[in-house]
């Protein structure tokens, strides 16, 4: 692009008046029924936090989004709100408890549904050491009838949905029976819907990274789950990046959970709506999304700038918006360049924009 041109596409971009996409989704609205947990985003530590997600709606206004793992330990002696928070636009939206005792468990669910969100999801997939010294994650396989308990005791505090995500077996138990006499005790404790990531967790010997790499996926367990227990909501999570093969799941379960690939690929959320929730709404464009992501980081600095937060805070997580475009390097470079986001001036995305050619 020639220099002259580019400083013109900047120029036109910054007379240009940026206003939230209204409503960024429709399900901010009480009472609204909430859409099939068709497609969700997995609850991913360190990236799925609120600004991330208010971006992805951005993207997608039917998806599911899920928080990152919250322990009942931060919501009972730490900054509730801290935790809790976050945008009205962002539903339908989880929050994912990790803990293992019932009663902390109801107490937290409570919480939740306080704070609004629309289900309280327990973590029984996590492989994360730290996660097993506290007694709860993917350990809690080997204990039904405790995490049956958990997911009673959460029900009886809360009128919204409680679910479980876990895997399909521990270290080296590989038999299909054990899992699906997971699924059965915890279904007869009153949950409905098992998020099931397609691989086993082994406890001792892998990182949380080699947890979600070297154990195979095997597809075949949680289409055979969905057939055992037909009256169950089954989702399949593991290994799942496109469109297609979300389409090819859906043959076989309910719903479809993808992971790190919505997040070093957000755009390939937009066609999710039109796809898989018969939205005949206009497909958002990348550009779009990131001038609608302007007055909300304007907004979050002017209300979180002094407790902390900045500018990377927000923009990290828009890093793959333009991946495969022309410009999308710099694009990067910009948007995570520490001199030119220290002014806190969302202007600065202006300039990623104006480096990429659509």
């Amino acid at each position: 692009m020639k220099p002259g041109r580019k400083s013109v596409k900047l120029r036109t971009l910054q007379n240009e008046r940026f206003r939230p996409i209204e409503p960024v989704s429709p399900y901010a609205i009480k009472d609204m029924t909430l859409p099939k947990r068709t497609i969700s985003i997995a609850p991913m530590l360190d990236w799925t936090d609120r600004h991330c997600r208010y971006f992805h709606r951005l993207i997608s206004r039917h998806t599911w989004l899920y928080t990152e793992m919250v322990t009942t330990g931060a919501l009972l002696y730490g900054d509730v709100a801290r935790h809790l928070d976050f945008s009205e636009e962002e539903h339908p939206i989880a929050l994912q408890l990790g803990g293992s005792e019932p009663a902390e468990l109801a107490q937290c669910a409570r919480l939740g549904e306080k704070w609004g969100y629309d289900e309280i999801n327990l973590n029984c997939g996590c492989p994360s050491e730290r996660v097993q010294k506290g007694a709860f994650g993917a350990c809690l396989m080997s204990e039904s009838t405790l995490v049956s308990n958990c997911v009673k005791a959460m029900r009886d505090a809360v009128s919204i949905d409680v679910t479980v995500k876990h895997r399909i077996g521990i270290d080296k138990i590989e038999s299909y029976d054990f899992v699906r006499d997971f699924i059965g005790e915890i279904a007869d404790a009153g949950c409905k819907t098992f998020i099931v990531h397609a691989r086993n967790a082994i406890l001792k010997g892998l990182s949380p990274k080699e947890n979600r790499e070297i154990p195979p996926l095997r597809y075949d367990v949680v289409y055979r789950l969905k057939k055992d227990f037909p009256g169950l909501e089954i989702l399949v999570n593991g290994g799942i990046e496109t469109a297609d093969e979300v389409e090819e799941h859906l043959k076989h379960v309910d719903g479809v959970m993808i992971g790190r690939a919505a997040y070093h690929y957000p755009y390939r959320m937009a066609e999710f709506d039109t796809r898989f929730y018969h939205d005949p709404a206009d497909i958002r464009t990348p550009e779009t999304v990131v001038k609608a992501m302007m007055p909300y980081i304007e907004k979050q600095l002017t209300l979180y700038g002094s407790k902390g937060l900045k500018m990377h805070g927000i923009t990290r997580h828009m890093l793959g918006l333009m991946t495969g475009m022309p410009g999308a390097r710099r694009f990067r470079q910009i948007l995570s360049d520490p001199a030119k986001l220290a002014s806190g001036n969302p202007a600065v995305l202006l300039e990623a924009l104006s480096a990429v050619t659509f």
